[in-house]
């Protein structure tokens, strides 16, 4: 896991973190590179922004703090990178997961939230977590760049939080 530090990831997020979320975006994970969506280097940084620009246009404060300001966050299913693994390993660490995400949703108490993870394969993880604690819930197909931009430009201007 070259690249990576739970310290770095999490002091990142919780700088980014609105006091009160509207929105909650749940990612697969932090990546073993150490490029990280709040450390504004990565390509899940680079694709929310494409979307989020052309849905609602760009804010004054740069990417990452008119995302804040929106009331929107993003948390990961996974808490370590998981990237890495492959098969079974993976899927345990999905699952072994849910409960630390649903906790946390319950303590957010977001109006939304939203499946930020490609492809879509992915987003049946996200939903058990979600659902238990009574979230709401939407969540974009994105098997492809493409249309993970065209399904977030459409739900975006829907989620709580959209005028920054």
């Amino acid at each position: 896991m070259q690249g990576w530090a739970a310290t770095d990831v999490e002091a990142a997020r919780a700088r980014y973190r609105p006091q009160q979320i509207a929105t909650l975006f749940v990612g697969e994970s932090p990546p073993a590179s150490g490029a990280f969506f709040y450390h504004g280097n990565n390509a899940m940084t680079r694709h929310m922004q494409r979307a989020v620009e052309a849905a609602l246009g760009s804010g004054n404060g740069g990417f990452l703090t008119d995302f804040k300001a929106r009331g929107w966050y993003l948390d990961d299913l996974v808490l370590h990178p998981v990237n890495q693994l492959r098969g079974a390993q993976r899927r345990a660490a999905w699952r072994d997961a849910q409960a630390g995400l649903a906790a946390r949703i319950a303590e957010y108490h977001p109006r939304a939230a939203c499946s930020a993870s490609r492809p879509s394969s992915r987003q049946p993880r996200f939903r058990p977590a979600a659902v238990r604690r009574g979230s709401p819930c939407r969540f974009p197909a994105a098997d492809s760049k493409g249309r993970f931009h065209r399904e977030m430009a459409r739900i975006l201007p829907l989620l709580p939080g959209n005028a920054a």
